[in-house]
């Protein structure tokens, strides 16, 4: 029996410094027969080039309309089976598509494939990278097995399931994966598996980690209202509880400014609560930066904690105040 022609779909804006690296890995692939789909979302650098000279195809949207409409527009492209949707800015190791496609092929249950990344970035030019990388690696790893969200910098499906699913929400720039994670759970399931790896080139500037962080905590608090399982909220655990933590520190340091030093004792007290909520990640980090690295990973997610607090303030005040925000969601799939 032939295998199915799987296609690799690329979503990319300004990535220039990674598409290189993500082509690279695909065209060596252990898999044989594919076909690459490189979607330029209107970049302003020379992604275009660099992808065209690794000769893949390329097609461009018509204007700048995010990964939703990047990721449907290169499926509306693809001839294969099985559709393979990863990120420019990750490089997926060789037996990635094969893993992928075995799992698919195996048990037609399973709606989607996600991958994980390793620890370290794909390009190592700065320790705010390094700490992206070895959160999100700690956390998918917790996260393996079946899940009710979507990761889509690694993610496999079947041609037919994305065509019954529908396509990925137009309107949706931040959220994408999830609204269409739910969307897909509720006929399939979807499984975060080790087999299907990559390594990811995490953002290096600490603004725009903060604004992507800000925002998609914001527009996932909807999805927290009416979603039994999906994954988040205080439900969620540790991760979860940690951002509260975080914020309780910050508002008890003022304590002993303004009632003495004694009470030094409560932010002190919670923030060893604090580090207590995320110790096993702290010890993953230790054993692979060693102790140095820790302080510096603390410090950097404390402060994206705080970032998670506030914008899920301000996440469940517009819950409260905004119908439109709390219909954020509610487009039925056959009408995108």
């Amino acid at each position: 029996m032939p295998e199915p022609l799987v296609s690799v779909v690329v979503p990319n804006y300004n990535y220039a410094r990674a598409i290189g690296l993500c082509l690279a890995a695909l065209q060596a692939q252990t898999y044989p027969n594919l076909e690459i789909i490189v979607v330029d979302d209107c970049s302003t650098d020379d992604s275009v080039a660099v992808a065209r000279s690794y000769g893949v195809r390329v097609v461009r949207t018509p204007a700048n309309g995010g990964p939703s409409v990047a990721r449907n527009l290169g499926a509306s492209h693809a001839r294969g089976e099985i559709l393979f949707f990863v990120d420019s800015d990750v490089a997926a190791k060789p037996g990635a598509v094969a893993n992928a496609v075995a799992l698919l092929t195996e048990r037609p249950q399973i709606g989607a494939v996600c991958g994980n990344y390793d620890p370290q970035p794909l390009i190592r030019d700065s320790l705010l990278e390094e700490y992206r990388c070895l959160q999100q690696s700690y956390w998918l790893i917790a996260d393996e097995g079946r899940i009710y969200t979507l990761y889509t910098a690694l993610l496999a499906m079947r041609a037919d399931v994305f065509a019954e699913i529908g396509p990925f929400d137009p309107r949706l720039r931040e959220t994408e994966n999830a609204d269409y994670g739910l969307r897909l759970a509720r006929a399939y399931e979807i499984w975060l598996t080790p087999a299907v790896r990559g390594v990811h080139d995490h953002d290096h500037d600490l603004r725009v980690l903060v604004r992507k962080v800000f925002t998609r905590t914001m527009l996932h608090i909807p999805m927290f209202a009416r979603a039994s399982r999906f994954p988040g909220g205080l439900r969620s655990g540790p991760r979860a509880w940690s951002s509260v933590a975080a914020l309780v520190v910050l508002l008890t340091a003022v304590a002993p400014v303004l009632l003495g030093v004694v009470w030094a004792v409560l932010p002190a007290v919670g923030f060893a609560g604090y580090l207590r909520l995320d110790w096993p990640m702290y010890r993953f980090v230790a054993a692979r930066r060693g102790p140095g690295f820790v302080a510096y990973f603390v410090a950097m997610h404390f402060l994206l904690n705080l970032v998670i607090a506030v914008a899920a303030g301000v996440g469940v005040f517009g819950l409260l105040t905004s119908k439109t925000f709390r219909r954020l969601y509610d487009k039925p799939a056959a009408a995108l």
